[in-house]
C-alpha cells in the first residue's frame, strides 16, 4: 500500500510540473518590453534652470501649490545627494531588474489579460516602508532608497522591516500593491477573514513569482518558514482551541496578521515565532481550496472567507511528538 501511494504522488507530481511547465511556456511567448523611467537620475541630474521642463515632463511628482525653491534645494541637499549617490551605486546599471519586471508583467498578462500594462517609474522618495512599491492604473513607482540592503548604513529600522529592505523585494512588493488592486476587502472584521484576505495576496505571489522561494513571497528569512512548518500544528490548535477564527478583536490583527518582529500568542515561544503567522496560515488554507476545487483564480478571488475556508478542506501538517 505504502509503494502504491509514493507511485500516486509521483504521478501526481509529475503531472503538476508538466502543467506548470506548459503555463510558463505559454507566458514565455507573451511579447513583453517595458522602458524603465528613471525618475531618480533625471532629478538630481537636472538644472535648477530646467526645473520647470523636469516638470512638465512628470507632473504627477510635482504637486501645485509646492515653491520650486523646495525642489531645487531639495537637488542641492548634500544628504539628499549622498542618498542619491548611494542608489547610483546599487542601481546605476537597472537591466537584471527591468527583465524580472517584465517577466512579472508577461505572468500579470497571462492570468489578468485585461490589466493594462503600466509605465514604471524609479525614484528616490522619504524612506516610508508602508509604499516600497505602489502599483497604479497606469503607473509602477518603485522607491529606491528602500532597496539598499539591509545592512545599509542609511537605516535606522527595526531588524523586521529591514531585512526586507533588499533588491529582491522589489518585485513581491510591486504585486502586493497590484493585489490590493483584485482582491475584494473583508466583508467582516472577523479573524478569519483578514487571514484569507492575506492568503489571497500570498497566492498570487505563488502564480506571478513562480521562482520565488516561499521565504521572499512572505518577507520571512528562510528559517522562518521553517518555524512556521514545524509549528503548523500548534498554531491551528491555539487559533482553534482560543475560538479565534470568528473572533472580530481587532487587537488580534497587530498579534497575528499585520508586520511585527514577532507574533503574541502570550506564550513561550512567541520570540521564536514570526510575525504575521496568521496571514501565512491563511495562505496554506487557499492553497488547500486551490488543491481541492476546480475554480478560477478570479472565483476564489471572490470567494467569501468562510465558504473558501469551509471547501478548502484543509487539515494542518501534525507536529511530530
Amino acid at each position: 500500500m505504502k509503494k502504491i501511494f509514493t507511485l500516486f504522488a509521483l504521478v501526481v507530481a509529475l503531472y503538476s510540473c508538466n502543467q506548470k511547465s506548459q503555463v510558463e511556456k505559454a507566458v514565455e511567448e507573451i511579447p513583453m518590453s517595458l522602458k524603465v523611467e528613471r525618475f531618480d537620475k533625471a532629478f538630481f541630474e537636472t538644472k535648477p534652470e530646467d526645473l520647470g521642463q523636469l516638470k512638465s515632463e512628470y507632473p504627477y511628482f510635482f504637486p501645485q501649490g509646492t515653491d520650486d525653491k523646495i525642489w531645487i534645494d531639495k537637488m542641492q541637499n548634500p544628504q539628499w545627494r549622498e542618498l542619491y549617490g548611494e542608489v547610483q551605486k546599487k542601481f546605476g546599471n537597472f537591466n537584471t531588474q527591468t527583465e524580472q519586471i517584465e517577466e512579472l508583467f508577461k505572468h500579470i498578462e497571462y492570468y489578468f489579460p485585461k490589466t493594462k500594462k503600466p509605465k514604471v517609474i524609479t525614484m528616490i522618495a522619504d524612506m516610508d516602508y508602508n509604499t516600497k512599491a505602489i502599483y497604479a492604473d497606469s503607473l509602477v513607482i518603485v522607491s529606491l532608497e528602500l532597496y539598499l540592503g539591509k545592512t545599509h548604513r542609511f537605516y535606522q529600522f527595526p531588524e523586521y522591516l529591514k531585512q526586507n529592505f533588499e533588491p529582491n523585494q522589489i518585485l513581491p512588493d510591486i504585486v502586493s500593491s497590484f493585489t490590493a488592486r483584485k482582491i475584494p476587502p473583508p466583508t467582516d472584521n472577523t479573524l478569519l477573514s483578514y487571514m484569507v484576505y492575506a492568503g489571497k495576496e500570498l497566492y498570487l505571489k505563488d502564480i506571478l513569482l513562480p521562482e520565488y522561494s516561499d521565504a521572499d513571497k512572505m518577507g520571512y528569512k528562510p528559517q522562518q518558514i521553517t518555524w512556521c512548518q514545524e509549528n503548523e500544528g500548534y498554531m491551528w490548535r491555539y487559533f482553534i482551541d482560543d475560538q479565534l477564527l470568528y473572533s472580530t478583536d481587532q487587537k488580534l490583527l497587530p498579534r497575528f496578521i499585520n508586520p511585527a518582529p514577532f507574533s503574541k500568542f502570550y506564550l513561550e515561544i512567541d520570540n521564536e515565532s514570526p510575525g504575521r503567522v496568521g496571514a501565512w496560515l491563511g495562505w496554506q488554507i487557499v492553497r488547500a481550496y486551490m488543491e481541492n476545487n476546480k475554480v478560477s483564480i478570479q472565483q476564489m478571488l471572490m470567494t467569501d472567507s468562510k465558504e473558501l475556508f469551509e471547501k478548502s478542506k484543509y487539515k494542518p501538517k501534525k507536529n511530530a511528538e
